[in-house]
């Protein structure tokens, strides 16, 4: 039974972050340990304030958590001081609860029942997803899963990323021998060479991907499946099922601007992918902030990610352009009702650390120097609107010009799709008019026998909706490989479910 009155009796406190003058000169990660004592203890506090609601919106799929995760039920585990039991509930429906617990910004927060008011706030369900999955490593409640027999049946995982993972984990642990496939040199896909060692530490993949070797799932890094690699009639041939987690990579440009193409200006992957190397301990970045003014053109998490990186690389200064108005302070009920994501103004930690956004703000054209190096950006101010066509045009407000310096320009304003290679034409599919992998819903190509999830498939988007499309075409899949159609693993989601902020 969980305490009626919890939220009464403490207020609101999120995970407590390390000082900044402190996080911003080095690459840990910015939040304090979770298992620290007094951290732990105040964790059981805000646990506490989990009422246990009668319809607890913090499951739902389309407003809440895609994975349906047990909230109530682990929080007042947590109360207890039964991490043990939080952790099996919690494990019961994310394969991966640390990797949400420090990327997901938490849809079922703002779905949280408490949140309907702005006081006094939702539950720190976050805080407490963390927390339970540090502990479990920490007391050993984290153990492999083998599965008790074989089923005989080959299955290949085409990346490695959340949805490749969860994939994999949940079709091993079915019985089925299963290997992944990684085109890079490390595992991990985007959690290894996209999200910054700030923001997670690449030490809590790896403990992971020892779990899932440990459950017996095989990986095999460089390797370009489609390609010299793995050509994909040896792909077809050796396995009786494909599953495609290969992302959504594939950068949004804006070639028509003027001055484009000077040097110092690039695709945020092509900044942030070498930056994780480094961290890795694979020598200098190619590309680096230090000494450098930096902007950054995008107001979204990689454009977030971006800047924290320029600042620990020492950045001179940074901007970040977003060509939307800020955001409200509190919810408008109008345009995002309770319990959907709100449209609110927020600060992602990153920007905590100095600098400043420019909202409403676009890039007229880029200056460069008689090298052709990028060194000023002219911006105007714009507005975002829709054309009678119902396009999306951006359309300058005032014709004054303000002008910024400018060494190292990054673009992180979307991504359109998996990448192009040799994979998805050699299988013969086709992709959707956005770009992505489309699928039936039973999560399965237009080709047979292959499957799709993540990224891939509902193109950009969180990482819980990654691990929960990935444990959902591994259910597919394992029905498919049973003969009968059934199958004891959980479907979290279908292929055309969309969170209600869509």
């Amino acid at each position: 039974m969980a305490d009626p009155r919890g939220f009464l009796t403490y207020p609101r406190e999120d995970n407590p972050k390390r000082p900044v003058e402190v996080r911003r000169t080095d690459w840990h990660e910015i939040y304090a340990d979770v298992t620290d004592p007094d951290v732990e203890a105040e964790t059981r506090r805000q646990a506490a304030r989990c009422m246990d609601c009668g319809i607890p919106f913090c499951h739902s799929g389309s407003a809440g958590c895609p994975l349906g995760n047990l909230i109530p039920e682990w929080n007042d585990f947590v109360r207890r001081g039964e991490w043990g039991r939080a952790s099996e509930r919690l494990h019961a429906t994310n394969n991966f609860p640390e990797f949400t617990g420090a990327l997901c910004p938490a849809p079922c927060q703002e779905a949280c029942v408490l949140s309907i008011t702005e006081q006094p706030g939702s539950v720190a369900i976050k805080r407490v997803e963390w927390s339970i999955a540090e502990v479990a490593w920490r007391d050993g409640h984290v153990a492999p899963q083998p599965a008790a027999e074989s089923s005989g049946k080959r299955v290949a995982v085409v990346g490695s990323g959340p949805a490749g993972l969860a994939a994999a984990q949940q079709l091993t642990r079915a019985g089925h021998d299963v290997t992944v496939y990684e085109r890079d040199d490390r595992l991990g896909g985007l959690m290894r060479y996209g999200i910054p060692e700030f923001k997670f530490e690449k030490w809590e993949l790896d403990r992971r991907l020892e779990q899932m070797r440990a459950e017996g799932t095989r990986f095999v890094v460089n390797c370009e499946v489609g390609g010299d690699g793995l050509p994909v009639e040896r792909l077809r041939a050796e396995n009786d099922a494909v599953v495609l987690a290969v992302g959504a990579l594939q950068g949004r440009d804006d070639r028509t601007l003027e001055g484009r193409d000077l040097e110092g200006i690039h695709l945020a992957m092509e900044y942030l992918t070498p930056a994780n190397r480094e961290c890795e301990g694979d020598g200098p970045s190619p590309i680096n902030a230090r000494g450098q003014n930096v902007v950054v053109i995008g107001g979204g998490d990689t454009g977030a990610d971006c800047y924290g990186t320029a600042t620990r690389q020492g950045a001179i200064g940074v901007h970040q352009l977003d060509q939307y108005p800020a955001p409200p302070q509190t919810r408008d009920e109008a345009r995002s009702p309770w319990p959907t994501w709100p449209l609110v103004y927020r600060t992602p930690p990153a920007l905590e650390e100095g600098g400043e956004r420019l909202f409403a703000t676009a890039v007229k054209r880029f200056v460069g120097d008689d090298r052709g190096h990028v060194r000023a950006v002219e911006l105007s101010t714009v507005e975002v609107r829709r054309n009678e066509n119902g396009e999306r045009e951006v359309v300058p407000t005032s014709e004054e010009i303000h002008t910024l310096p400018a060494d190292l320009v990054l673009f992180s304003i979307g991504f359109t799709g998996p990448d192009d290679g040799a994979l998805v034409p050699g299988l013969g599919i086709e992709r959707t008019p956005k770009g992505t992998i489309g699928c039936g819903s039973d999560w399965q190509t237009d080709v047979p026998g292959v499957f799709v999830c993540g990224d891939a498939h509902r193109g950009a988007s969180l990482i819980v909706w990654a691990i929960a499309e990935g444990r959902s075409a591994a259910a597919a899949v394992d029905a498919h490989l049973s003969g009968d159609g059934r199958t004891d693993l959980p479907a979290p989601v279908h292929p055309g479910a969309l969170p209600l902020s869509v």
